[in-house]
């Protein structure tokens, strides 16, 4: 508590810092004059305001330099440091890591400044753990709480001094092991190394995105996990050659420091290491309660090397999960080994108990809960100590590369099984749910786990209420998600018409909208976020997409790009302005897409139905990327009505486009542009002279969208307005030649 309101409150470092150090020596007094019980409880006391007080003054000892560094947000900057990470490739496409500062400044003048930030460049060798690096880049100041305090997109990067010693050596000997593990088949062979030494580089998207909803992503990380599996391997084996307790002890400390090493020593991989050294080794001794002890007076010691990691979900999560290792994996193994051995009764334990503590936590702050992820674990616990340890010892064994091929083979099915668990529960309806990030998620999500553990370690038997109201909190939750399941697939299928040709999903504040014809889809836009268009697709029964058209990249339309990576057959897009842009259509392309830049005069079949782009324009007329390069594309035929779906197109665009593609309605069905916005030519509208006007809007919006007279234009013109803010997911069919409209809910 006082390391957090030290890094969110930096001026109140020093007070805490007096109040700690101050009340140390009073209560020290205390103890040396007494010798009785109050004694030590004022020696416990002693231990704590000593722990605050030094933690405060490691807060604000750092503050100066944090603070220099922040002067610098906005702007372009030069800066030098000490690479401090291991590198991790981002959704943007750009290799991240954490770098020490020693200067920064304006370009050609870099000034003395110690602090610690994070960096992004294009992907690129030599920015190993330890290596001297300059960039030049744009500076983002963070927020209060970030335990970097800049965050610096580089144009330019450059190794100054390469990394050297053990780190070198280490870097070295996880490249080659990367290399001979890319041999083998997907997805198993890029999952490999990071199940073994947490180098995540060759994961692909898709496969990370999956193991994030599957709950699994803890394995690709050096997490407590990791680190726990490598001393109990090294206790196991120590024991096995009859070594004593302190040997074993000394084996398993000397493995792990090595583990570390070969993984790279961040303060990541450092406070898991620590963690789950301590949990571990209590839970081998059978010492659990002085395993907690030893539990918290280390998470003190790295709050007082890093007060900022106090702000981390990520230090939280290993505080709460090594808790668990120590208080909870011994009476989960003792019950899961009514059922099954021993030794795999503690492989599944370990992780089940982390998985449940943990839960809560992960809902005070995560939009996104899984469902599966309890089961996911369950499923990949077995495969991940065979992963970590023989792809560990495959990583070793890189000179003798016999032996490291044998080895890298036998990691790799362990490794793909866990790949497939992935791809397998994180496809299952409902794997992973929208919720409100908070106090109250975190609640359900306790009561829930507490529900889950007290079943599994058959506890309370003196108290079997206790375990009647657990199976009646898990009996519900089940027939609740199987109802949710039936009805956001089987029963919403059921009920959407058979003869629709044309849906707006709802999506909120964005454009995702579909076009059918003899069984063949086209995809319009894919909203702001993925899970509202994979609900979307799952209540129309889609599971393949013929033609996916971005109009532009504006994230409102193609924000949830990832609901249908990976089942795209063609892409068509307006300009890219932006490398992330590019990227999105790199990964539909990885994901065995064909994609093609949209321009007027483009045209193909879908089904029994045309289409055919109007706009943007080839050359002469181009315009540059953004709302007004817009792919607009009409569609006609095979039991759709003609319709017109104008993107994000300004009033200007719209008359530009009138002249050049000589529209002449009428157009039974036109999606308006711009979400109705007040940026409209309405004599664009009279030309088209629509039946139904979709309006595809987002009920919380900041733009007062769609504006009043957007829909007064359109209702005088004779239009029927659909709105999805209002109406849900809009149907629309044509029957002998008459639209048919189905909503899904009735407009207020």
């Amino acid at each position: 508590m006082v390391a957090l309101v030290c890094v969110f409150v930096p001026a109140a470092a020093m007070w805490c810092a007096l109040a700690g150090v101050g009340g140390a020596v009073v209560v020290c007094g205390v103890v040396l004059r007494r010798a009785d019980r109050a004694a030590s409880r004022a020696a416990l006391a002693l231990v704590v305001l000593a722990g605050m007080g030094a933690v405060s003054i490691a807060a604000s000892l750092a503050v100066a330099g944090r603070e220099s560094a922040a002067l610098w947000d906005g702007r372009v900057v030069e800066a030098t440091g000490e690479v401090t990470s291991s590198t991790s490739v981002g959704r943007d496409g750009r290799l991240w890591m954490e770098v020490q500062l020693t200067g920064i400044g304006s370009p050609g003048r870099i000034e003395g400044v110690s602090a610690p930030v994070r960096i992004g460049i294009d992907p690129a060798d030599g920015f190993d753990l330890g290596a001297t690096v300059r960039v030049k880049g744009e500076a983002v100041a963070t927020d209060p709480g970030e335990r970097s305090a800049l965050v610096v997109f580089a144009s330019t990067a450059a190794v100054e001094v390469p990394a050297s010693g053990v780190f070198a050596v280490a870097a070295e000997v996880r490249s080659a092991f990367i290399e001979r593990s890319l041999r083998m088949p997907a997805p198993g062979a890029g999952l490999l190394p990071g199940l073994a030494v947490g180098d995540t580089r060759a994961v692909s998207t898709d496969l990370n995105d999956d193991m994030r909803t599957s709950g699994l992503s803890h394995l690709t990380a050096v997490s407590g996990a990791n680190c726990a599996i490598v001393v109990g391997a090294a206790f196991w084996f120590s024991a096995l050659c009859g070594a004593g307790r302190r040997t074993r002890v000394l084996v398993a400390a000397v493995v792990l420091s090595g583990f570390v090493i070969l993984v790279t020593p961040e303060p990541s991989v450092i406070r898991a290491a620590v963690m789950a050294g301590v949990a571990m080794l209590s839970v081998l001794f059978g010492r659990p309660s002085a395993g907690a002890g030893l539990l918290a007076l280390s998470a003190v010691a790295i709050l007082v090397a890093d007060p900022w990691l106090a702000s981390t979900p990520g230090f939280a999560l290993s505080v709460a999960a090594s808790g668990a290792l120590i208080l909870l994996s011994p009476s989960l193994t003792r019950g899961l080994a009514r059922w099954m051995p021993q030794p795999l009764a503690l492989a599944i334990a370990v992780p089940t108990a982390a998985q449940l503590v943990c839960g809560p936590i992960i809902a005070l702050f995560a939009e996104q809960q899984s469902l599966i992820g309890l089961v996911a674990n369950l499923l990949a616990a077995p495969a991940a100590p065979l992963a970590t340890i023989i792809g560990l010892l495959a990583c070793l064994t890189v000179p003798v590369p016999a032996l490291a091929d044998v080895l890298a083979a036998s990691a790799w099915l362990p490794a793909a099984w866990i790949a497939q668990t992935a791809t397998i529960t994180a496809d299952l309806p409902l794997a992973q749910v929208a919720v409100v990030p908070g106090i109250i998620s975190a609640v359900i999500v306790a009561a829930l786990s507490s529900a889950v553990g007290i079943m599994l370690a058959g506890g309370f038997r003196r108290l079997p209420f206790v375990r009647i109201v657990a199976g009646g909190v898990l009996a519900c939750t089940l027939a609740l998600g199987a109802a949710s399941v039936v009805l956001d697939v089987p029963l919403a299928r059921m009920t959407a018409p058979d003869d629709w040709a044309i849906a707006a999903c709802d999506v909120g504040q964005g454009d995702a909208l579909l076009v059918r014809s003899s069984g063949r889809v086209l995809v319009i836009d894919t909203g702001p976020e993925p899970e509202p268009l994979a609900s979307c697709l799952r209540g129309l029964g889609i599971d393949r997409v013929d033609l996916l058209v971005l109009t532009h990249f504006d994230l409102d339309h193609v924000g949830g790009v990832e609901a249908v990576q990976g089942r795209v057959s063609v892409v068509l897009h307006g300009p890219p302005d932006t490398r992330g842009d590019e990227r999105i259509l790199e990964r539909l392309a990885d994901g065995g897409a064909t994609v093609t830049s949209a321009a007027a005069g483009a045209r193909g079949s879908l089904g029994d139905a045309s289409w055919s782009v109007l706009w943007p324009p080839r050359r002469s007329m181009a315009v540059s990327a953004g709302n007004d390069a817009s792919v607009v594309i009409e569609v006609d035929g095979g039991g759709v009505p003609r319709s017109l779906f104008l993107g994000d197109l300004s009033a200007e665009a719209q008359r530009m486009l009138l002249r050049a593609a000589h529209l002449r309605g009428p157009y039974p069905v036109v999606k308006v542009a711009h979400h109705g916005s007040a940026d409209q030519d309405f004599s664009l509208y009279e030309g088209l002279h629509p039946t139904v006007a979709l309006f595809s809007v987002g009920a919380d919006n900041d733009y007062g969208h769609p504006r009043a007279e957007t829909l007064d234009a359109l209702e005088t013109d004779g239009a029927r307005v659909l709105r999805t803010d209002e109406q849900g997911r809009l149907l629309i069919g044509e029957l002998e030649g008459q639209l048919q409209v189905w909503t899904q809910k009735q407009p207020p």
